[in-house]
């Protein structure tokens, strides 16, 4: 894509999204640092060769040229160096992600901070000796300070960077700290949604949530093909209140729709609406993106999850349970799962196609339990998880957690399992029951599951 493309291409985006996709650049951050850097060279050009600071201060605290060129000349090399190992580790490291764990863990890596920054160093240093290799002279009687001074300060960064760097990525690619920040991420997601929700909710169990008309609404489809990737849920309440109109997204977001395909589906008194206004508030882009979508955070989980069963990494697939079950805690106590927002008078106008527990539950949980194929270390954690789960969890949530529970141990009946498998598995199951109030059903799981192996004591 030319430059001109680009730059297109990021005029015609939201702020948020745009935001977001600078965010997973590599060149953006730097692009400040040199900038940086070519203000900082100006500002040396003018202590040397404007102000000529060096006449002020002791012989032998400054530089002639042809030393300084010298000098120049070694630090641009070592500078320029040391940004190509730095290269060369960031490219090891986004291999080791892309095979081992996830492809979308790529994403995590270049977003984050550290990575950016140090990069902009890098790129930065590098500029700024260059640019000050230009201004020096052969003249012997040249006498500069504030150059080769700062320059040197330069070259010492870029090493310590390097060094840090090279701490940075062998931490980051600890297995912990790779599940333990893509679930922060969903969570601020899942934050920055409740704040957007959140002042338009309308409690649709206290049924103060109107009917939807009759009539068929008007059908506003898809203008291309892409990902919905964000709505602009202020906005769309805001107009839909102004027109008095109510307006339902029939794609959920983070779905993959087709142009000409319904998105929209609006219910109006006067059939007068600017439909370019509202397909406007409704973002659809090439990719997935985490701006609004949950969803997508907890696969990435997930998939890390399920790689590591390939890779015959167990303890890497526990780790990963564990933050899967803390954003699912997180999910389940804090989202309303209200798909109806209302405008300042409680009327309904905008209403989402929003998942509910169950469906987050099923997406962390039972594509891991797909993969596991049986496999009893890895059923019983997950097992132990939903455990959990249920004793922090809302009453109203239990159904679900013990729905999932059930089917995940039925679905071993026809398997030949060892004894202390099965005490493994019912342990846990057994514990669900009870804070959900389903130990008879669990007394119906035991029997199948058993037959005729003896049941300890404790399992009733």
């Amino acid at each position: 894509m030319s430059l001109f493309g680009y730059i297109k291409k990021y005029g015609s985006m939201s702020r948020r999204q745009r935001k977001t996709e600078l965010n997973s650049t590599l060149w953006f951050m730097p692009l400040w640092y040199i900038a940086g850097a070519i203000l900082l060279s100006i500002f040396t050009f003018y202590l040397d060769y404007i102000l000529d600071v060096g006449s002020y201060l002791p012989v032998g605290l400054g530089f002639s040229g042809t030393t300084l060129q010298v000098l120049l000349s070694a630090l641009v090399g070592g500078v320029l160096t040391l940004s190509a190992f730095t290269i060369n580790s960031l490219l090891v490291a986004l291999t080791t992600f892309s095979g081992q764990f996830s492809s979308k863990m790529l994403v995590n890596f270049v977003s984050d901070k550290m990575t950016q920054h140090v990069l902009g160093i890098f790129n930065g240093s590098f500029i700024y000796v260059l640019l000050n290799f230009l201004y020096v002279t052969h003249e012997k009687e040249e006498y500069i300070f504030a150059t080769p001074i700062l320059s040197i300060l330069t070259a010492i960064i870029a090493a310590l960077t390097f060094v840090y760097f090279i701490n940075h990525t062998t931490t980051w690619m600890q297995v912990h700290n790779i599940s333990f920040n893509m679930n922060e991420k969903s969570k601020s997601v899942q934050e920055s949604l409740i704040q957007e929700e959140e002042p338009f909710i309308l409690d649709y169990e206290d049924g103060r949530v109107q009917k939807l008309p009759d009539e068929e609404g008007i059908v506003l489809f898809s203008p291309k093909t892409g990902y919905v990737q964000l709505a602009d849920i202020a906005q769309i309440v805001q107009e839909a209140e102004r027109d008095g109109i109510t307006v339902k997204l029939e794609a959920g977001i983070g779905e993959f729709v087709l142009s000409e395909a319904p998105l929209l589906t609006i219910w109006t008194k006067n059939n007068v609406i600017n439909d370019d206004k509202y397909l406007g508030f409704i973002e659809i882009g090439e990719k997935q993106t985490e701006i609004q979508d949950l969803e997508y955070g907890v696969n990435k989980l997930a998939e890390v999850a399920i790689k590591a069963i390939g890779n015959n990494d167990p303890l890497t697939v526990s780790n990963t349970l564990h933050q899967i079950t803390d954003l699912l805690k997180s999910i389940g106590k804090q989202s309303n799962f209200s798909p109806y927002l209302g405008d300042r008078k409680g009327k309904l106008r905008f209403i989402l196609d929003q998942k509910d527990f169950s469906f987050y539950l099923h997406k962390g949980f039972a594509h891991v339990r797909e993969y596991a194929n049986h496999n009893t270390a890895i059923l019983s954690e997950i097992l132990r998880m939903t455990a959990l789960l249920a004793k922090v969890l809302p009453e109203k949530l239990h159904k679900d957690l013990w729905e999932f529970a059930y089917e995940t141990v039925l679905g071993l009946q026809d398997c030949q399992l060892h004894r202390q498998d099965c005490y493994t598995l019912l342990d846990p199951l057994y514990k669900i029951s009870k804070d959900t109030g389903e130990v008879d059903a669990f007394q119906s799981v035991k029997e199948n599951l058993l037959c005729t192996i003896r049941v300890d004591p404790q399992f009733g």
